[in-house]
């Protein structure tokens, strides 16, 4: 989606990454204004891109999953900033936001189309590098679920390497903090 489509999707994404970021290892308490003020970014992007997943829930066609991306140098500077500070030109790096399913549409290809669909946009738009930023939390974590599956495996076959030391940082509450806290997130790239 981009154009209208886009901007007429913004609610329900913000909606959908509530649902799948509160959970472990994000465990992220989203807000819907705040939301909504982050994925404004995207909407004014000309080069941004959503990536949705739709099936029929209830009798009606619902948004199940959706990948972002846009030009790194149209997404949130605190983004930008880790590339900035090792001399990266961020001019040549498309960055993917979200990647978010709800967990009974997992397992079934939509994490590779979700890939595929951001990565052609990359190189339609000419951009050198992909980039994204997962949460770094220790394997001992008390909220780790034991059945817990790192997508890192997932992300090294489609070509992404996590960058030593290119290291990010964004505040954000957890359920059952009164206030947000620092979280520490790695950033992976590929070369397109």
């Amino acid at each position: 989606m981009t154009g209208a489509a886009l901007v007429a999707a913004l609610d329900s994404l913000a909606q959908l990454r509530i649902a799948v970021f509160r959970d472990y290892p994000y465990l992220y308490e989203g807000s819907g204004g705040y939301e909504r003020g982050y994925l404004t970014a995207y909407a004014e992007s000309p080069g941004a891109l959503i990536a949705g997943a739709f099936a029929q829930v209830d009798g009606r066609e619902q948004l199940v999953g959706a990948a972002t991306a846009a030009p790194m140098a149209d997404h949130a500077a605190a983004f930008a900033e880790p590339f900035r500070a090792r001399g990266m030109d961020i001019g040549n790096i498309y960055y993917f936001g979200e990647s978010v399913l709800l967990p009974q549409w997992r397992g079934h290809g939509v994490g590779h189309a979700f890939f595929d669909r951001r990565e052609a946009k990359a190189r339609e738009l000419g951009f050198a590098m992909a980039s994204f930023c997962a949460v770094i939390r220790p394997t001992d974590h008390p909220a780790r679920p034991a059945d817990y599956s790192p997508l890192d495996s997932f992300w090294h076959k489609r070509g992404y390497a996590p960058v030593d030391g290119l290291i990010g940082h964004f505040n954000w509450k957890e359920p059952g903090e009164e206030a947000a806290s620092d979280h520490a997130m790695q950033f992976w790239v590929k070369t397109l």
